[in-house]
């Protein structure tokens, strides 16, 4: 095997972790609720926590590669996850628990960026297309077959050896790593902006703390106040980006409208997807009593639709156009949402089997979109900035879906006092609302 493909297959390793972590885990986490007695909103950390770690340590990774060396960081990213991960499935509490997947989210964040850009560096530009079917395919396989995998472990051992069964495959990649990646000298990278990012990280800590707060006590302090609070934080990371020539996020970079467009629809489709998905494993598994493996086989049927999709916007996008291809992705993933609405216990699996569909299709084709149009008018020194932007929306709004569709229900069922069925099904359908939002805003882009 030549170099090229060893790093390539390190980074790809290192990201099917990194996915199946992700998809793997949302299927534990109802038993995780059960076995620490927390809610919905509350156990939504569980994945908060590691989304944090991975939005705080990406912009660091590029300057921490240059100034130890690629192989280095990528060995002790591994190094740092595998114990992490082990760590996650010895927790005896619910906090020790989310300190340590925000542990593992750092040592994932190191390792995605870094073997990304060392990927991508050792192929012209003519021959990256087959490394981009390569991690789009990684992409699509394992939020496809992980939750079902991970529906099989739940429901025949135990949540804790989801976390167990991920540590093999990262000592794999750890010694693959240290063994292949030469620690080749790499041009300065200038100092990461430390106060910027400290500035992101407290206030989305500070959104997300103050959503699932408010979830469960309307009245508390935390809550209320939250909101003013992130406010501030973001007044004032505006403030810092005017005066600072290498802030971590160029909010000038923004007045693109392809790129605003594509950071919407990627709360609108994979952020809204994720809250979603996440309160509907709850409702199979709590109020139609589905097995954690039965839950876990529907992402089969979205993997299957966004593969469909995927290949239909790879060979018409530049025949049809970003508008078009936008506005169907939309439509189609919120009648996938809004099908839920007919679930019911007693319902045909064909319903939830159609709603995953349609959500796989338009999901499949709205992330795609988006990831082709996002930075499409930047030049090769607004490249780095841009990606930083599109990498950490990535990132955030997956966390921020989970927690704003979590605090809704729980308002549904707690200042409400709806039924809970009647809590889900109404949450799916400010969901979907909310997910064609965007239709609005289509017009701007040319």
């Amino acid at each position: 095997m030549t170099y090229r493909y060893q790093i390539t297959l390190v980074f790809l390793l290192g990201f099917f972790i990194d996915c199946i972590n992700i998809f793997m885990l949302a299927i534990a986490l109802p038993s995780i609720a059960s076995e620490f007695h927390t809610d919905t909103s509350t156990v939504a950390w569980v994945a908060n926590a590691y989304i944090l770690g991975m939005t705080l340590i990406i912009p660091i990774s590029p300057w921490l590669a240059s100034r130890f060396g690629p192989r280095n960081i990528i060995s002790l990213s591994m190094a740092l996850f595998t114990i992490s991960v082990l760590l996650c499935g010895f927790s005896s509490s619910f906090y020790e628990l989310v300190s340590w997947r925000f542990i593992q989210g750092l040592g994932a964040g190191l390792m995605i960026p870094i073997g990304q850009s060392l990927t991508f560096s050792q192929f012209k530009n003519s021959q990256r297309a087959k490394v981009s079917t390569l991690v789009m395919a990684v992409a699509l396989i394992a939020p496809a077959i992980s939750p079902m995998i991970g529906g099989i472990i739940v429901e025949h051992f135990s949540w804790r050896w989801v976390f167990f069964s991920n540590a093999p495959l990262s000592i794999l990649v750890c010694l693959l790593a240290w063994n292949w990646i030469r620690n080749e000298r790499r041009a300065a990278v200038s100092k990461p902006d430390i106060w910027g990012l400290l500035l992101v990280s407290v206030a989305l800590t500070a959104l997300l703390m103050g959503m699932s707060v408010y979830a469960n006590d309307q009245n508390s302090l935390v809550g209320v106040f939250t909101l003013p609070t992130v406010a501030a934080l973001t007044l004032l990371y505006i403030k810092h980006d005017k005066n600072h020539e290498d802030a971590i996020i160029n909010l000038s970079l923004l007045k693109n409208n392809k790129l605003t467009l594509s950071v919407i629809i990627y709360y609108a489709i994979p952020g809204v997807f994720t809250g979603v998905n996440l309160l509907n494993i709850f409702f199979l598994q709590d109020i139609l009593n589905f097995s954690a493996d039965k839950t876990g086989m529907f992402m089969i049927l979205y993997g299957f639709g966004a593969l469909i999709a995927m290949m239909f916007c790879g060979r018409s996008y530049n025949r049809i156009g970003p508008n078009k291809l936008f506005i169907s992705s939309l439509i189609l993933h919120s009648a996938g949402i809004s099908t839920l609405l007919w679930v019911h216990p007693g319902s045909p699996l064909m319903v939830i089997m159609l709603a995953y569909t349609l959500m796989g299709i338009g999901g499949g084709l709205g992330a795609n979109c988006a990831q082709t149009t996002a930075l499409m008018d930047f030049d090769k020194h607004q490249m780095s900035k841009g990606s930083v932007i599109w990498n950490i929306n990535r990132q955030v709004s997956f966390c921020v879906g989970a927690a704003f569709f979590t605090m809704v229900f729980n308002l549904l069922c707690v200042a409400l006092q709806l039924p809970k069925i009647e809590a889900y099904h109404l949450t799916y359908l400010i969901a979907a609302l909310i997910g064609i939002l965007p239709l609005l805003y289509i017009k701007n882009l040319n």
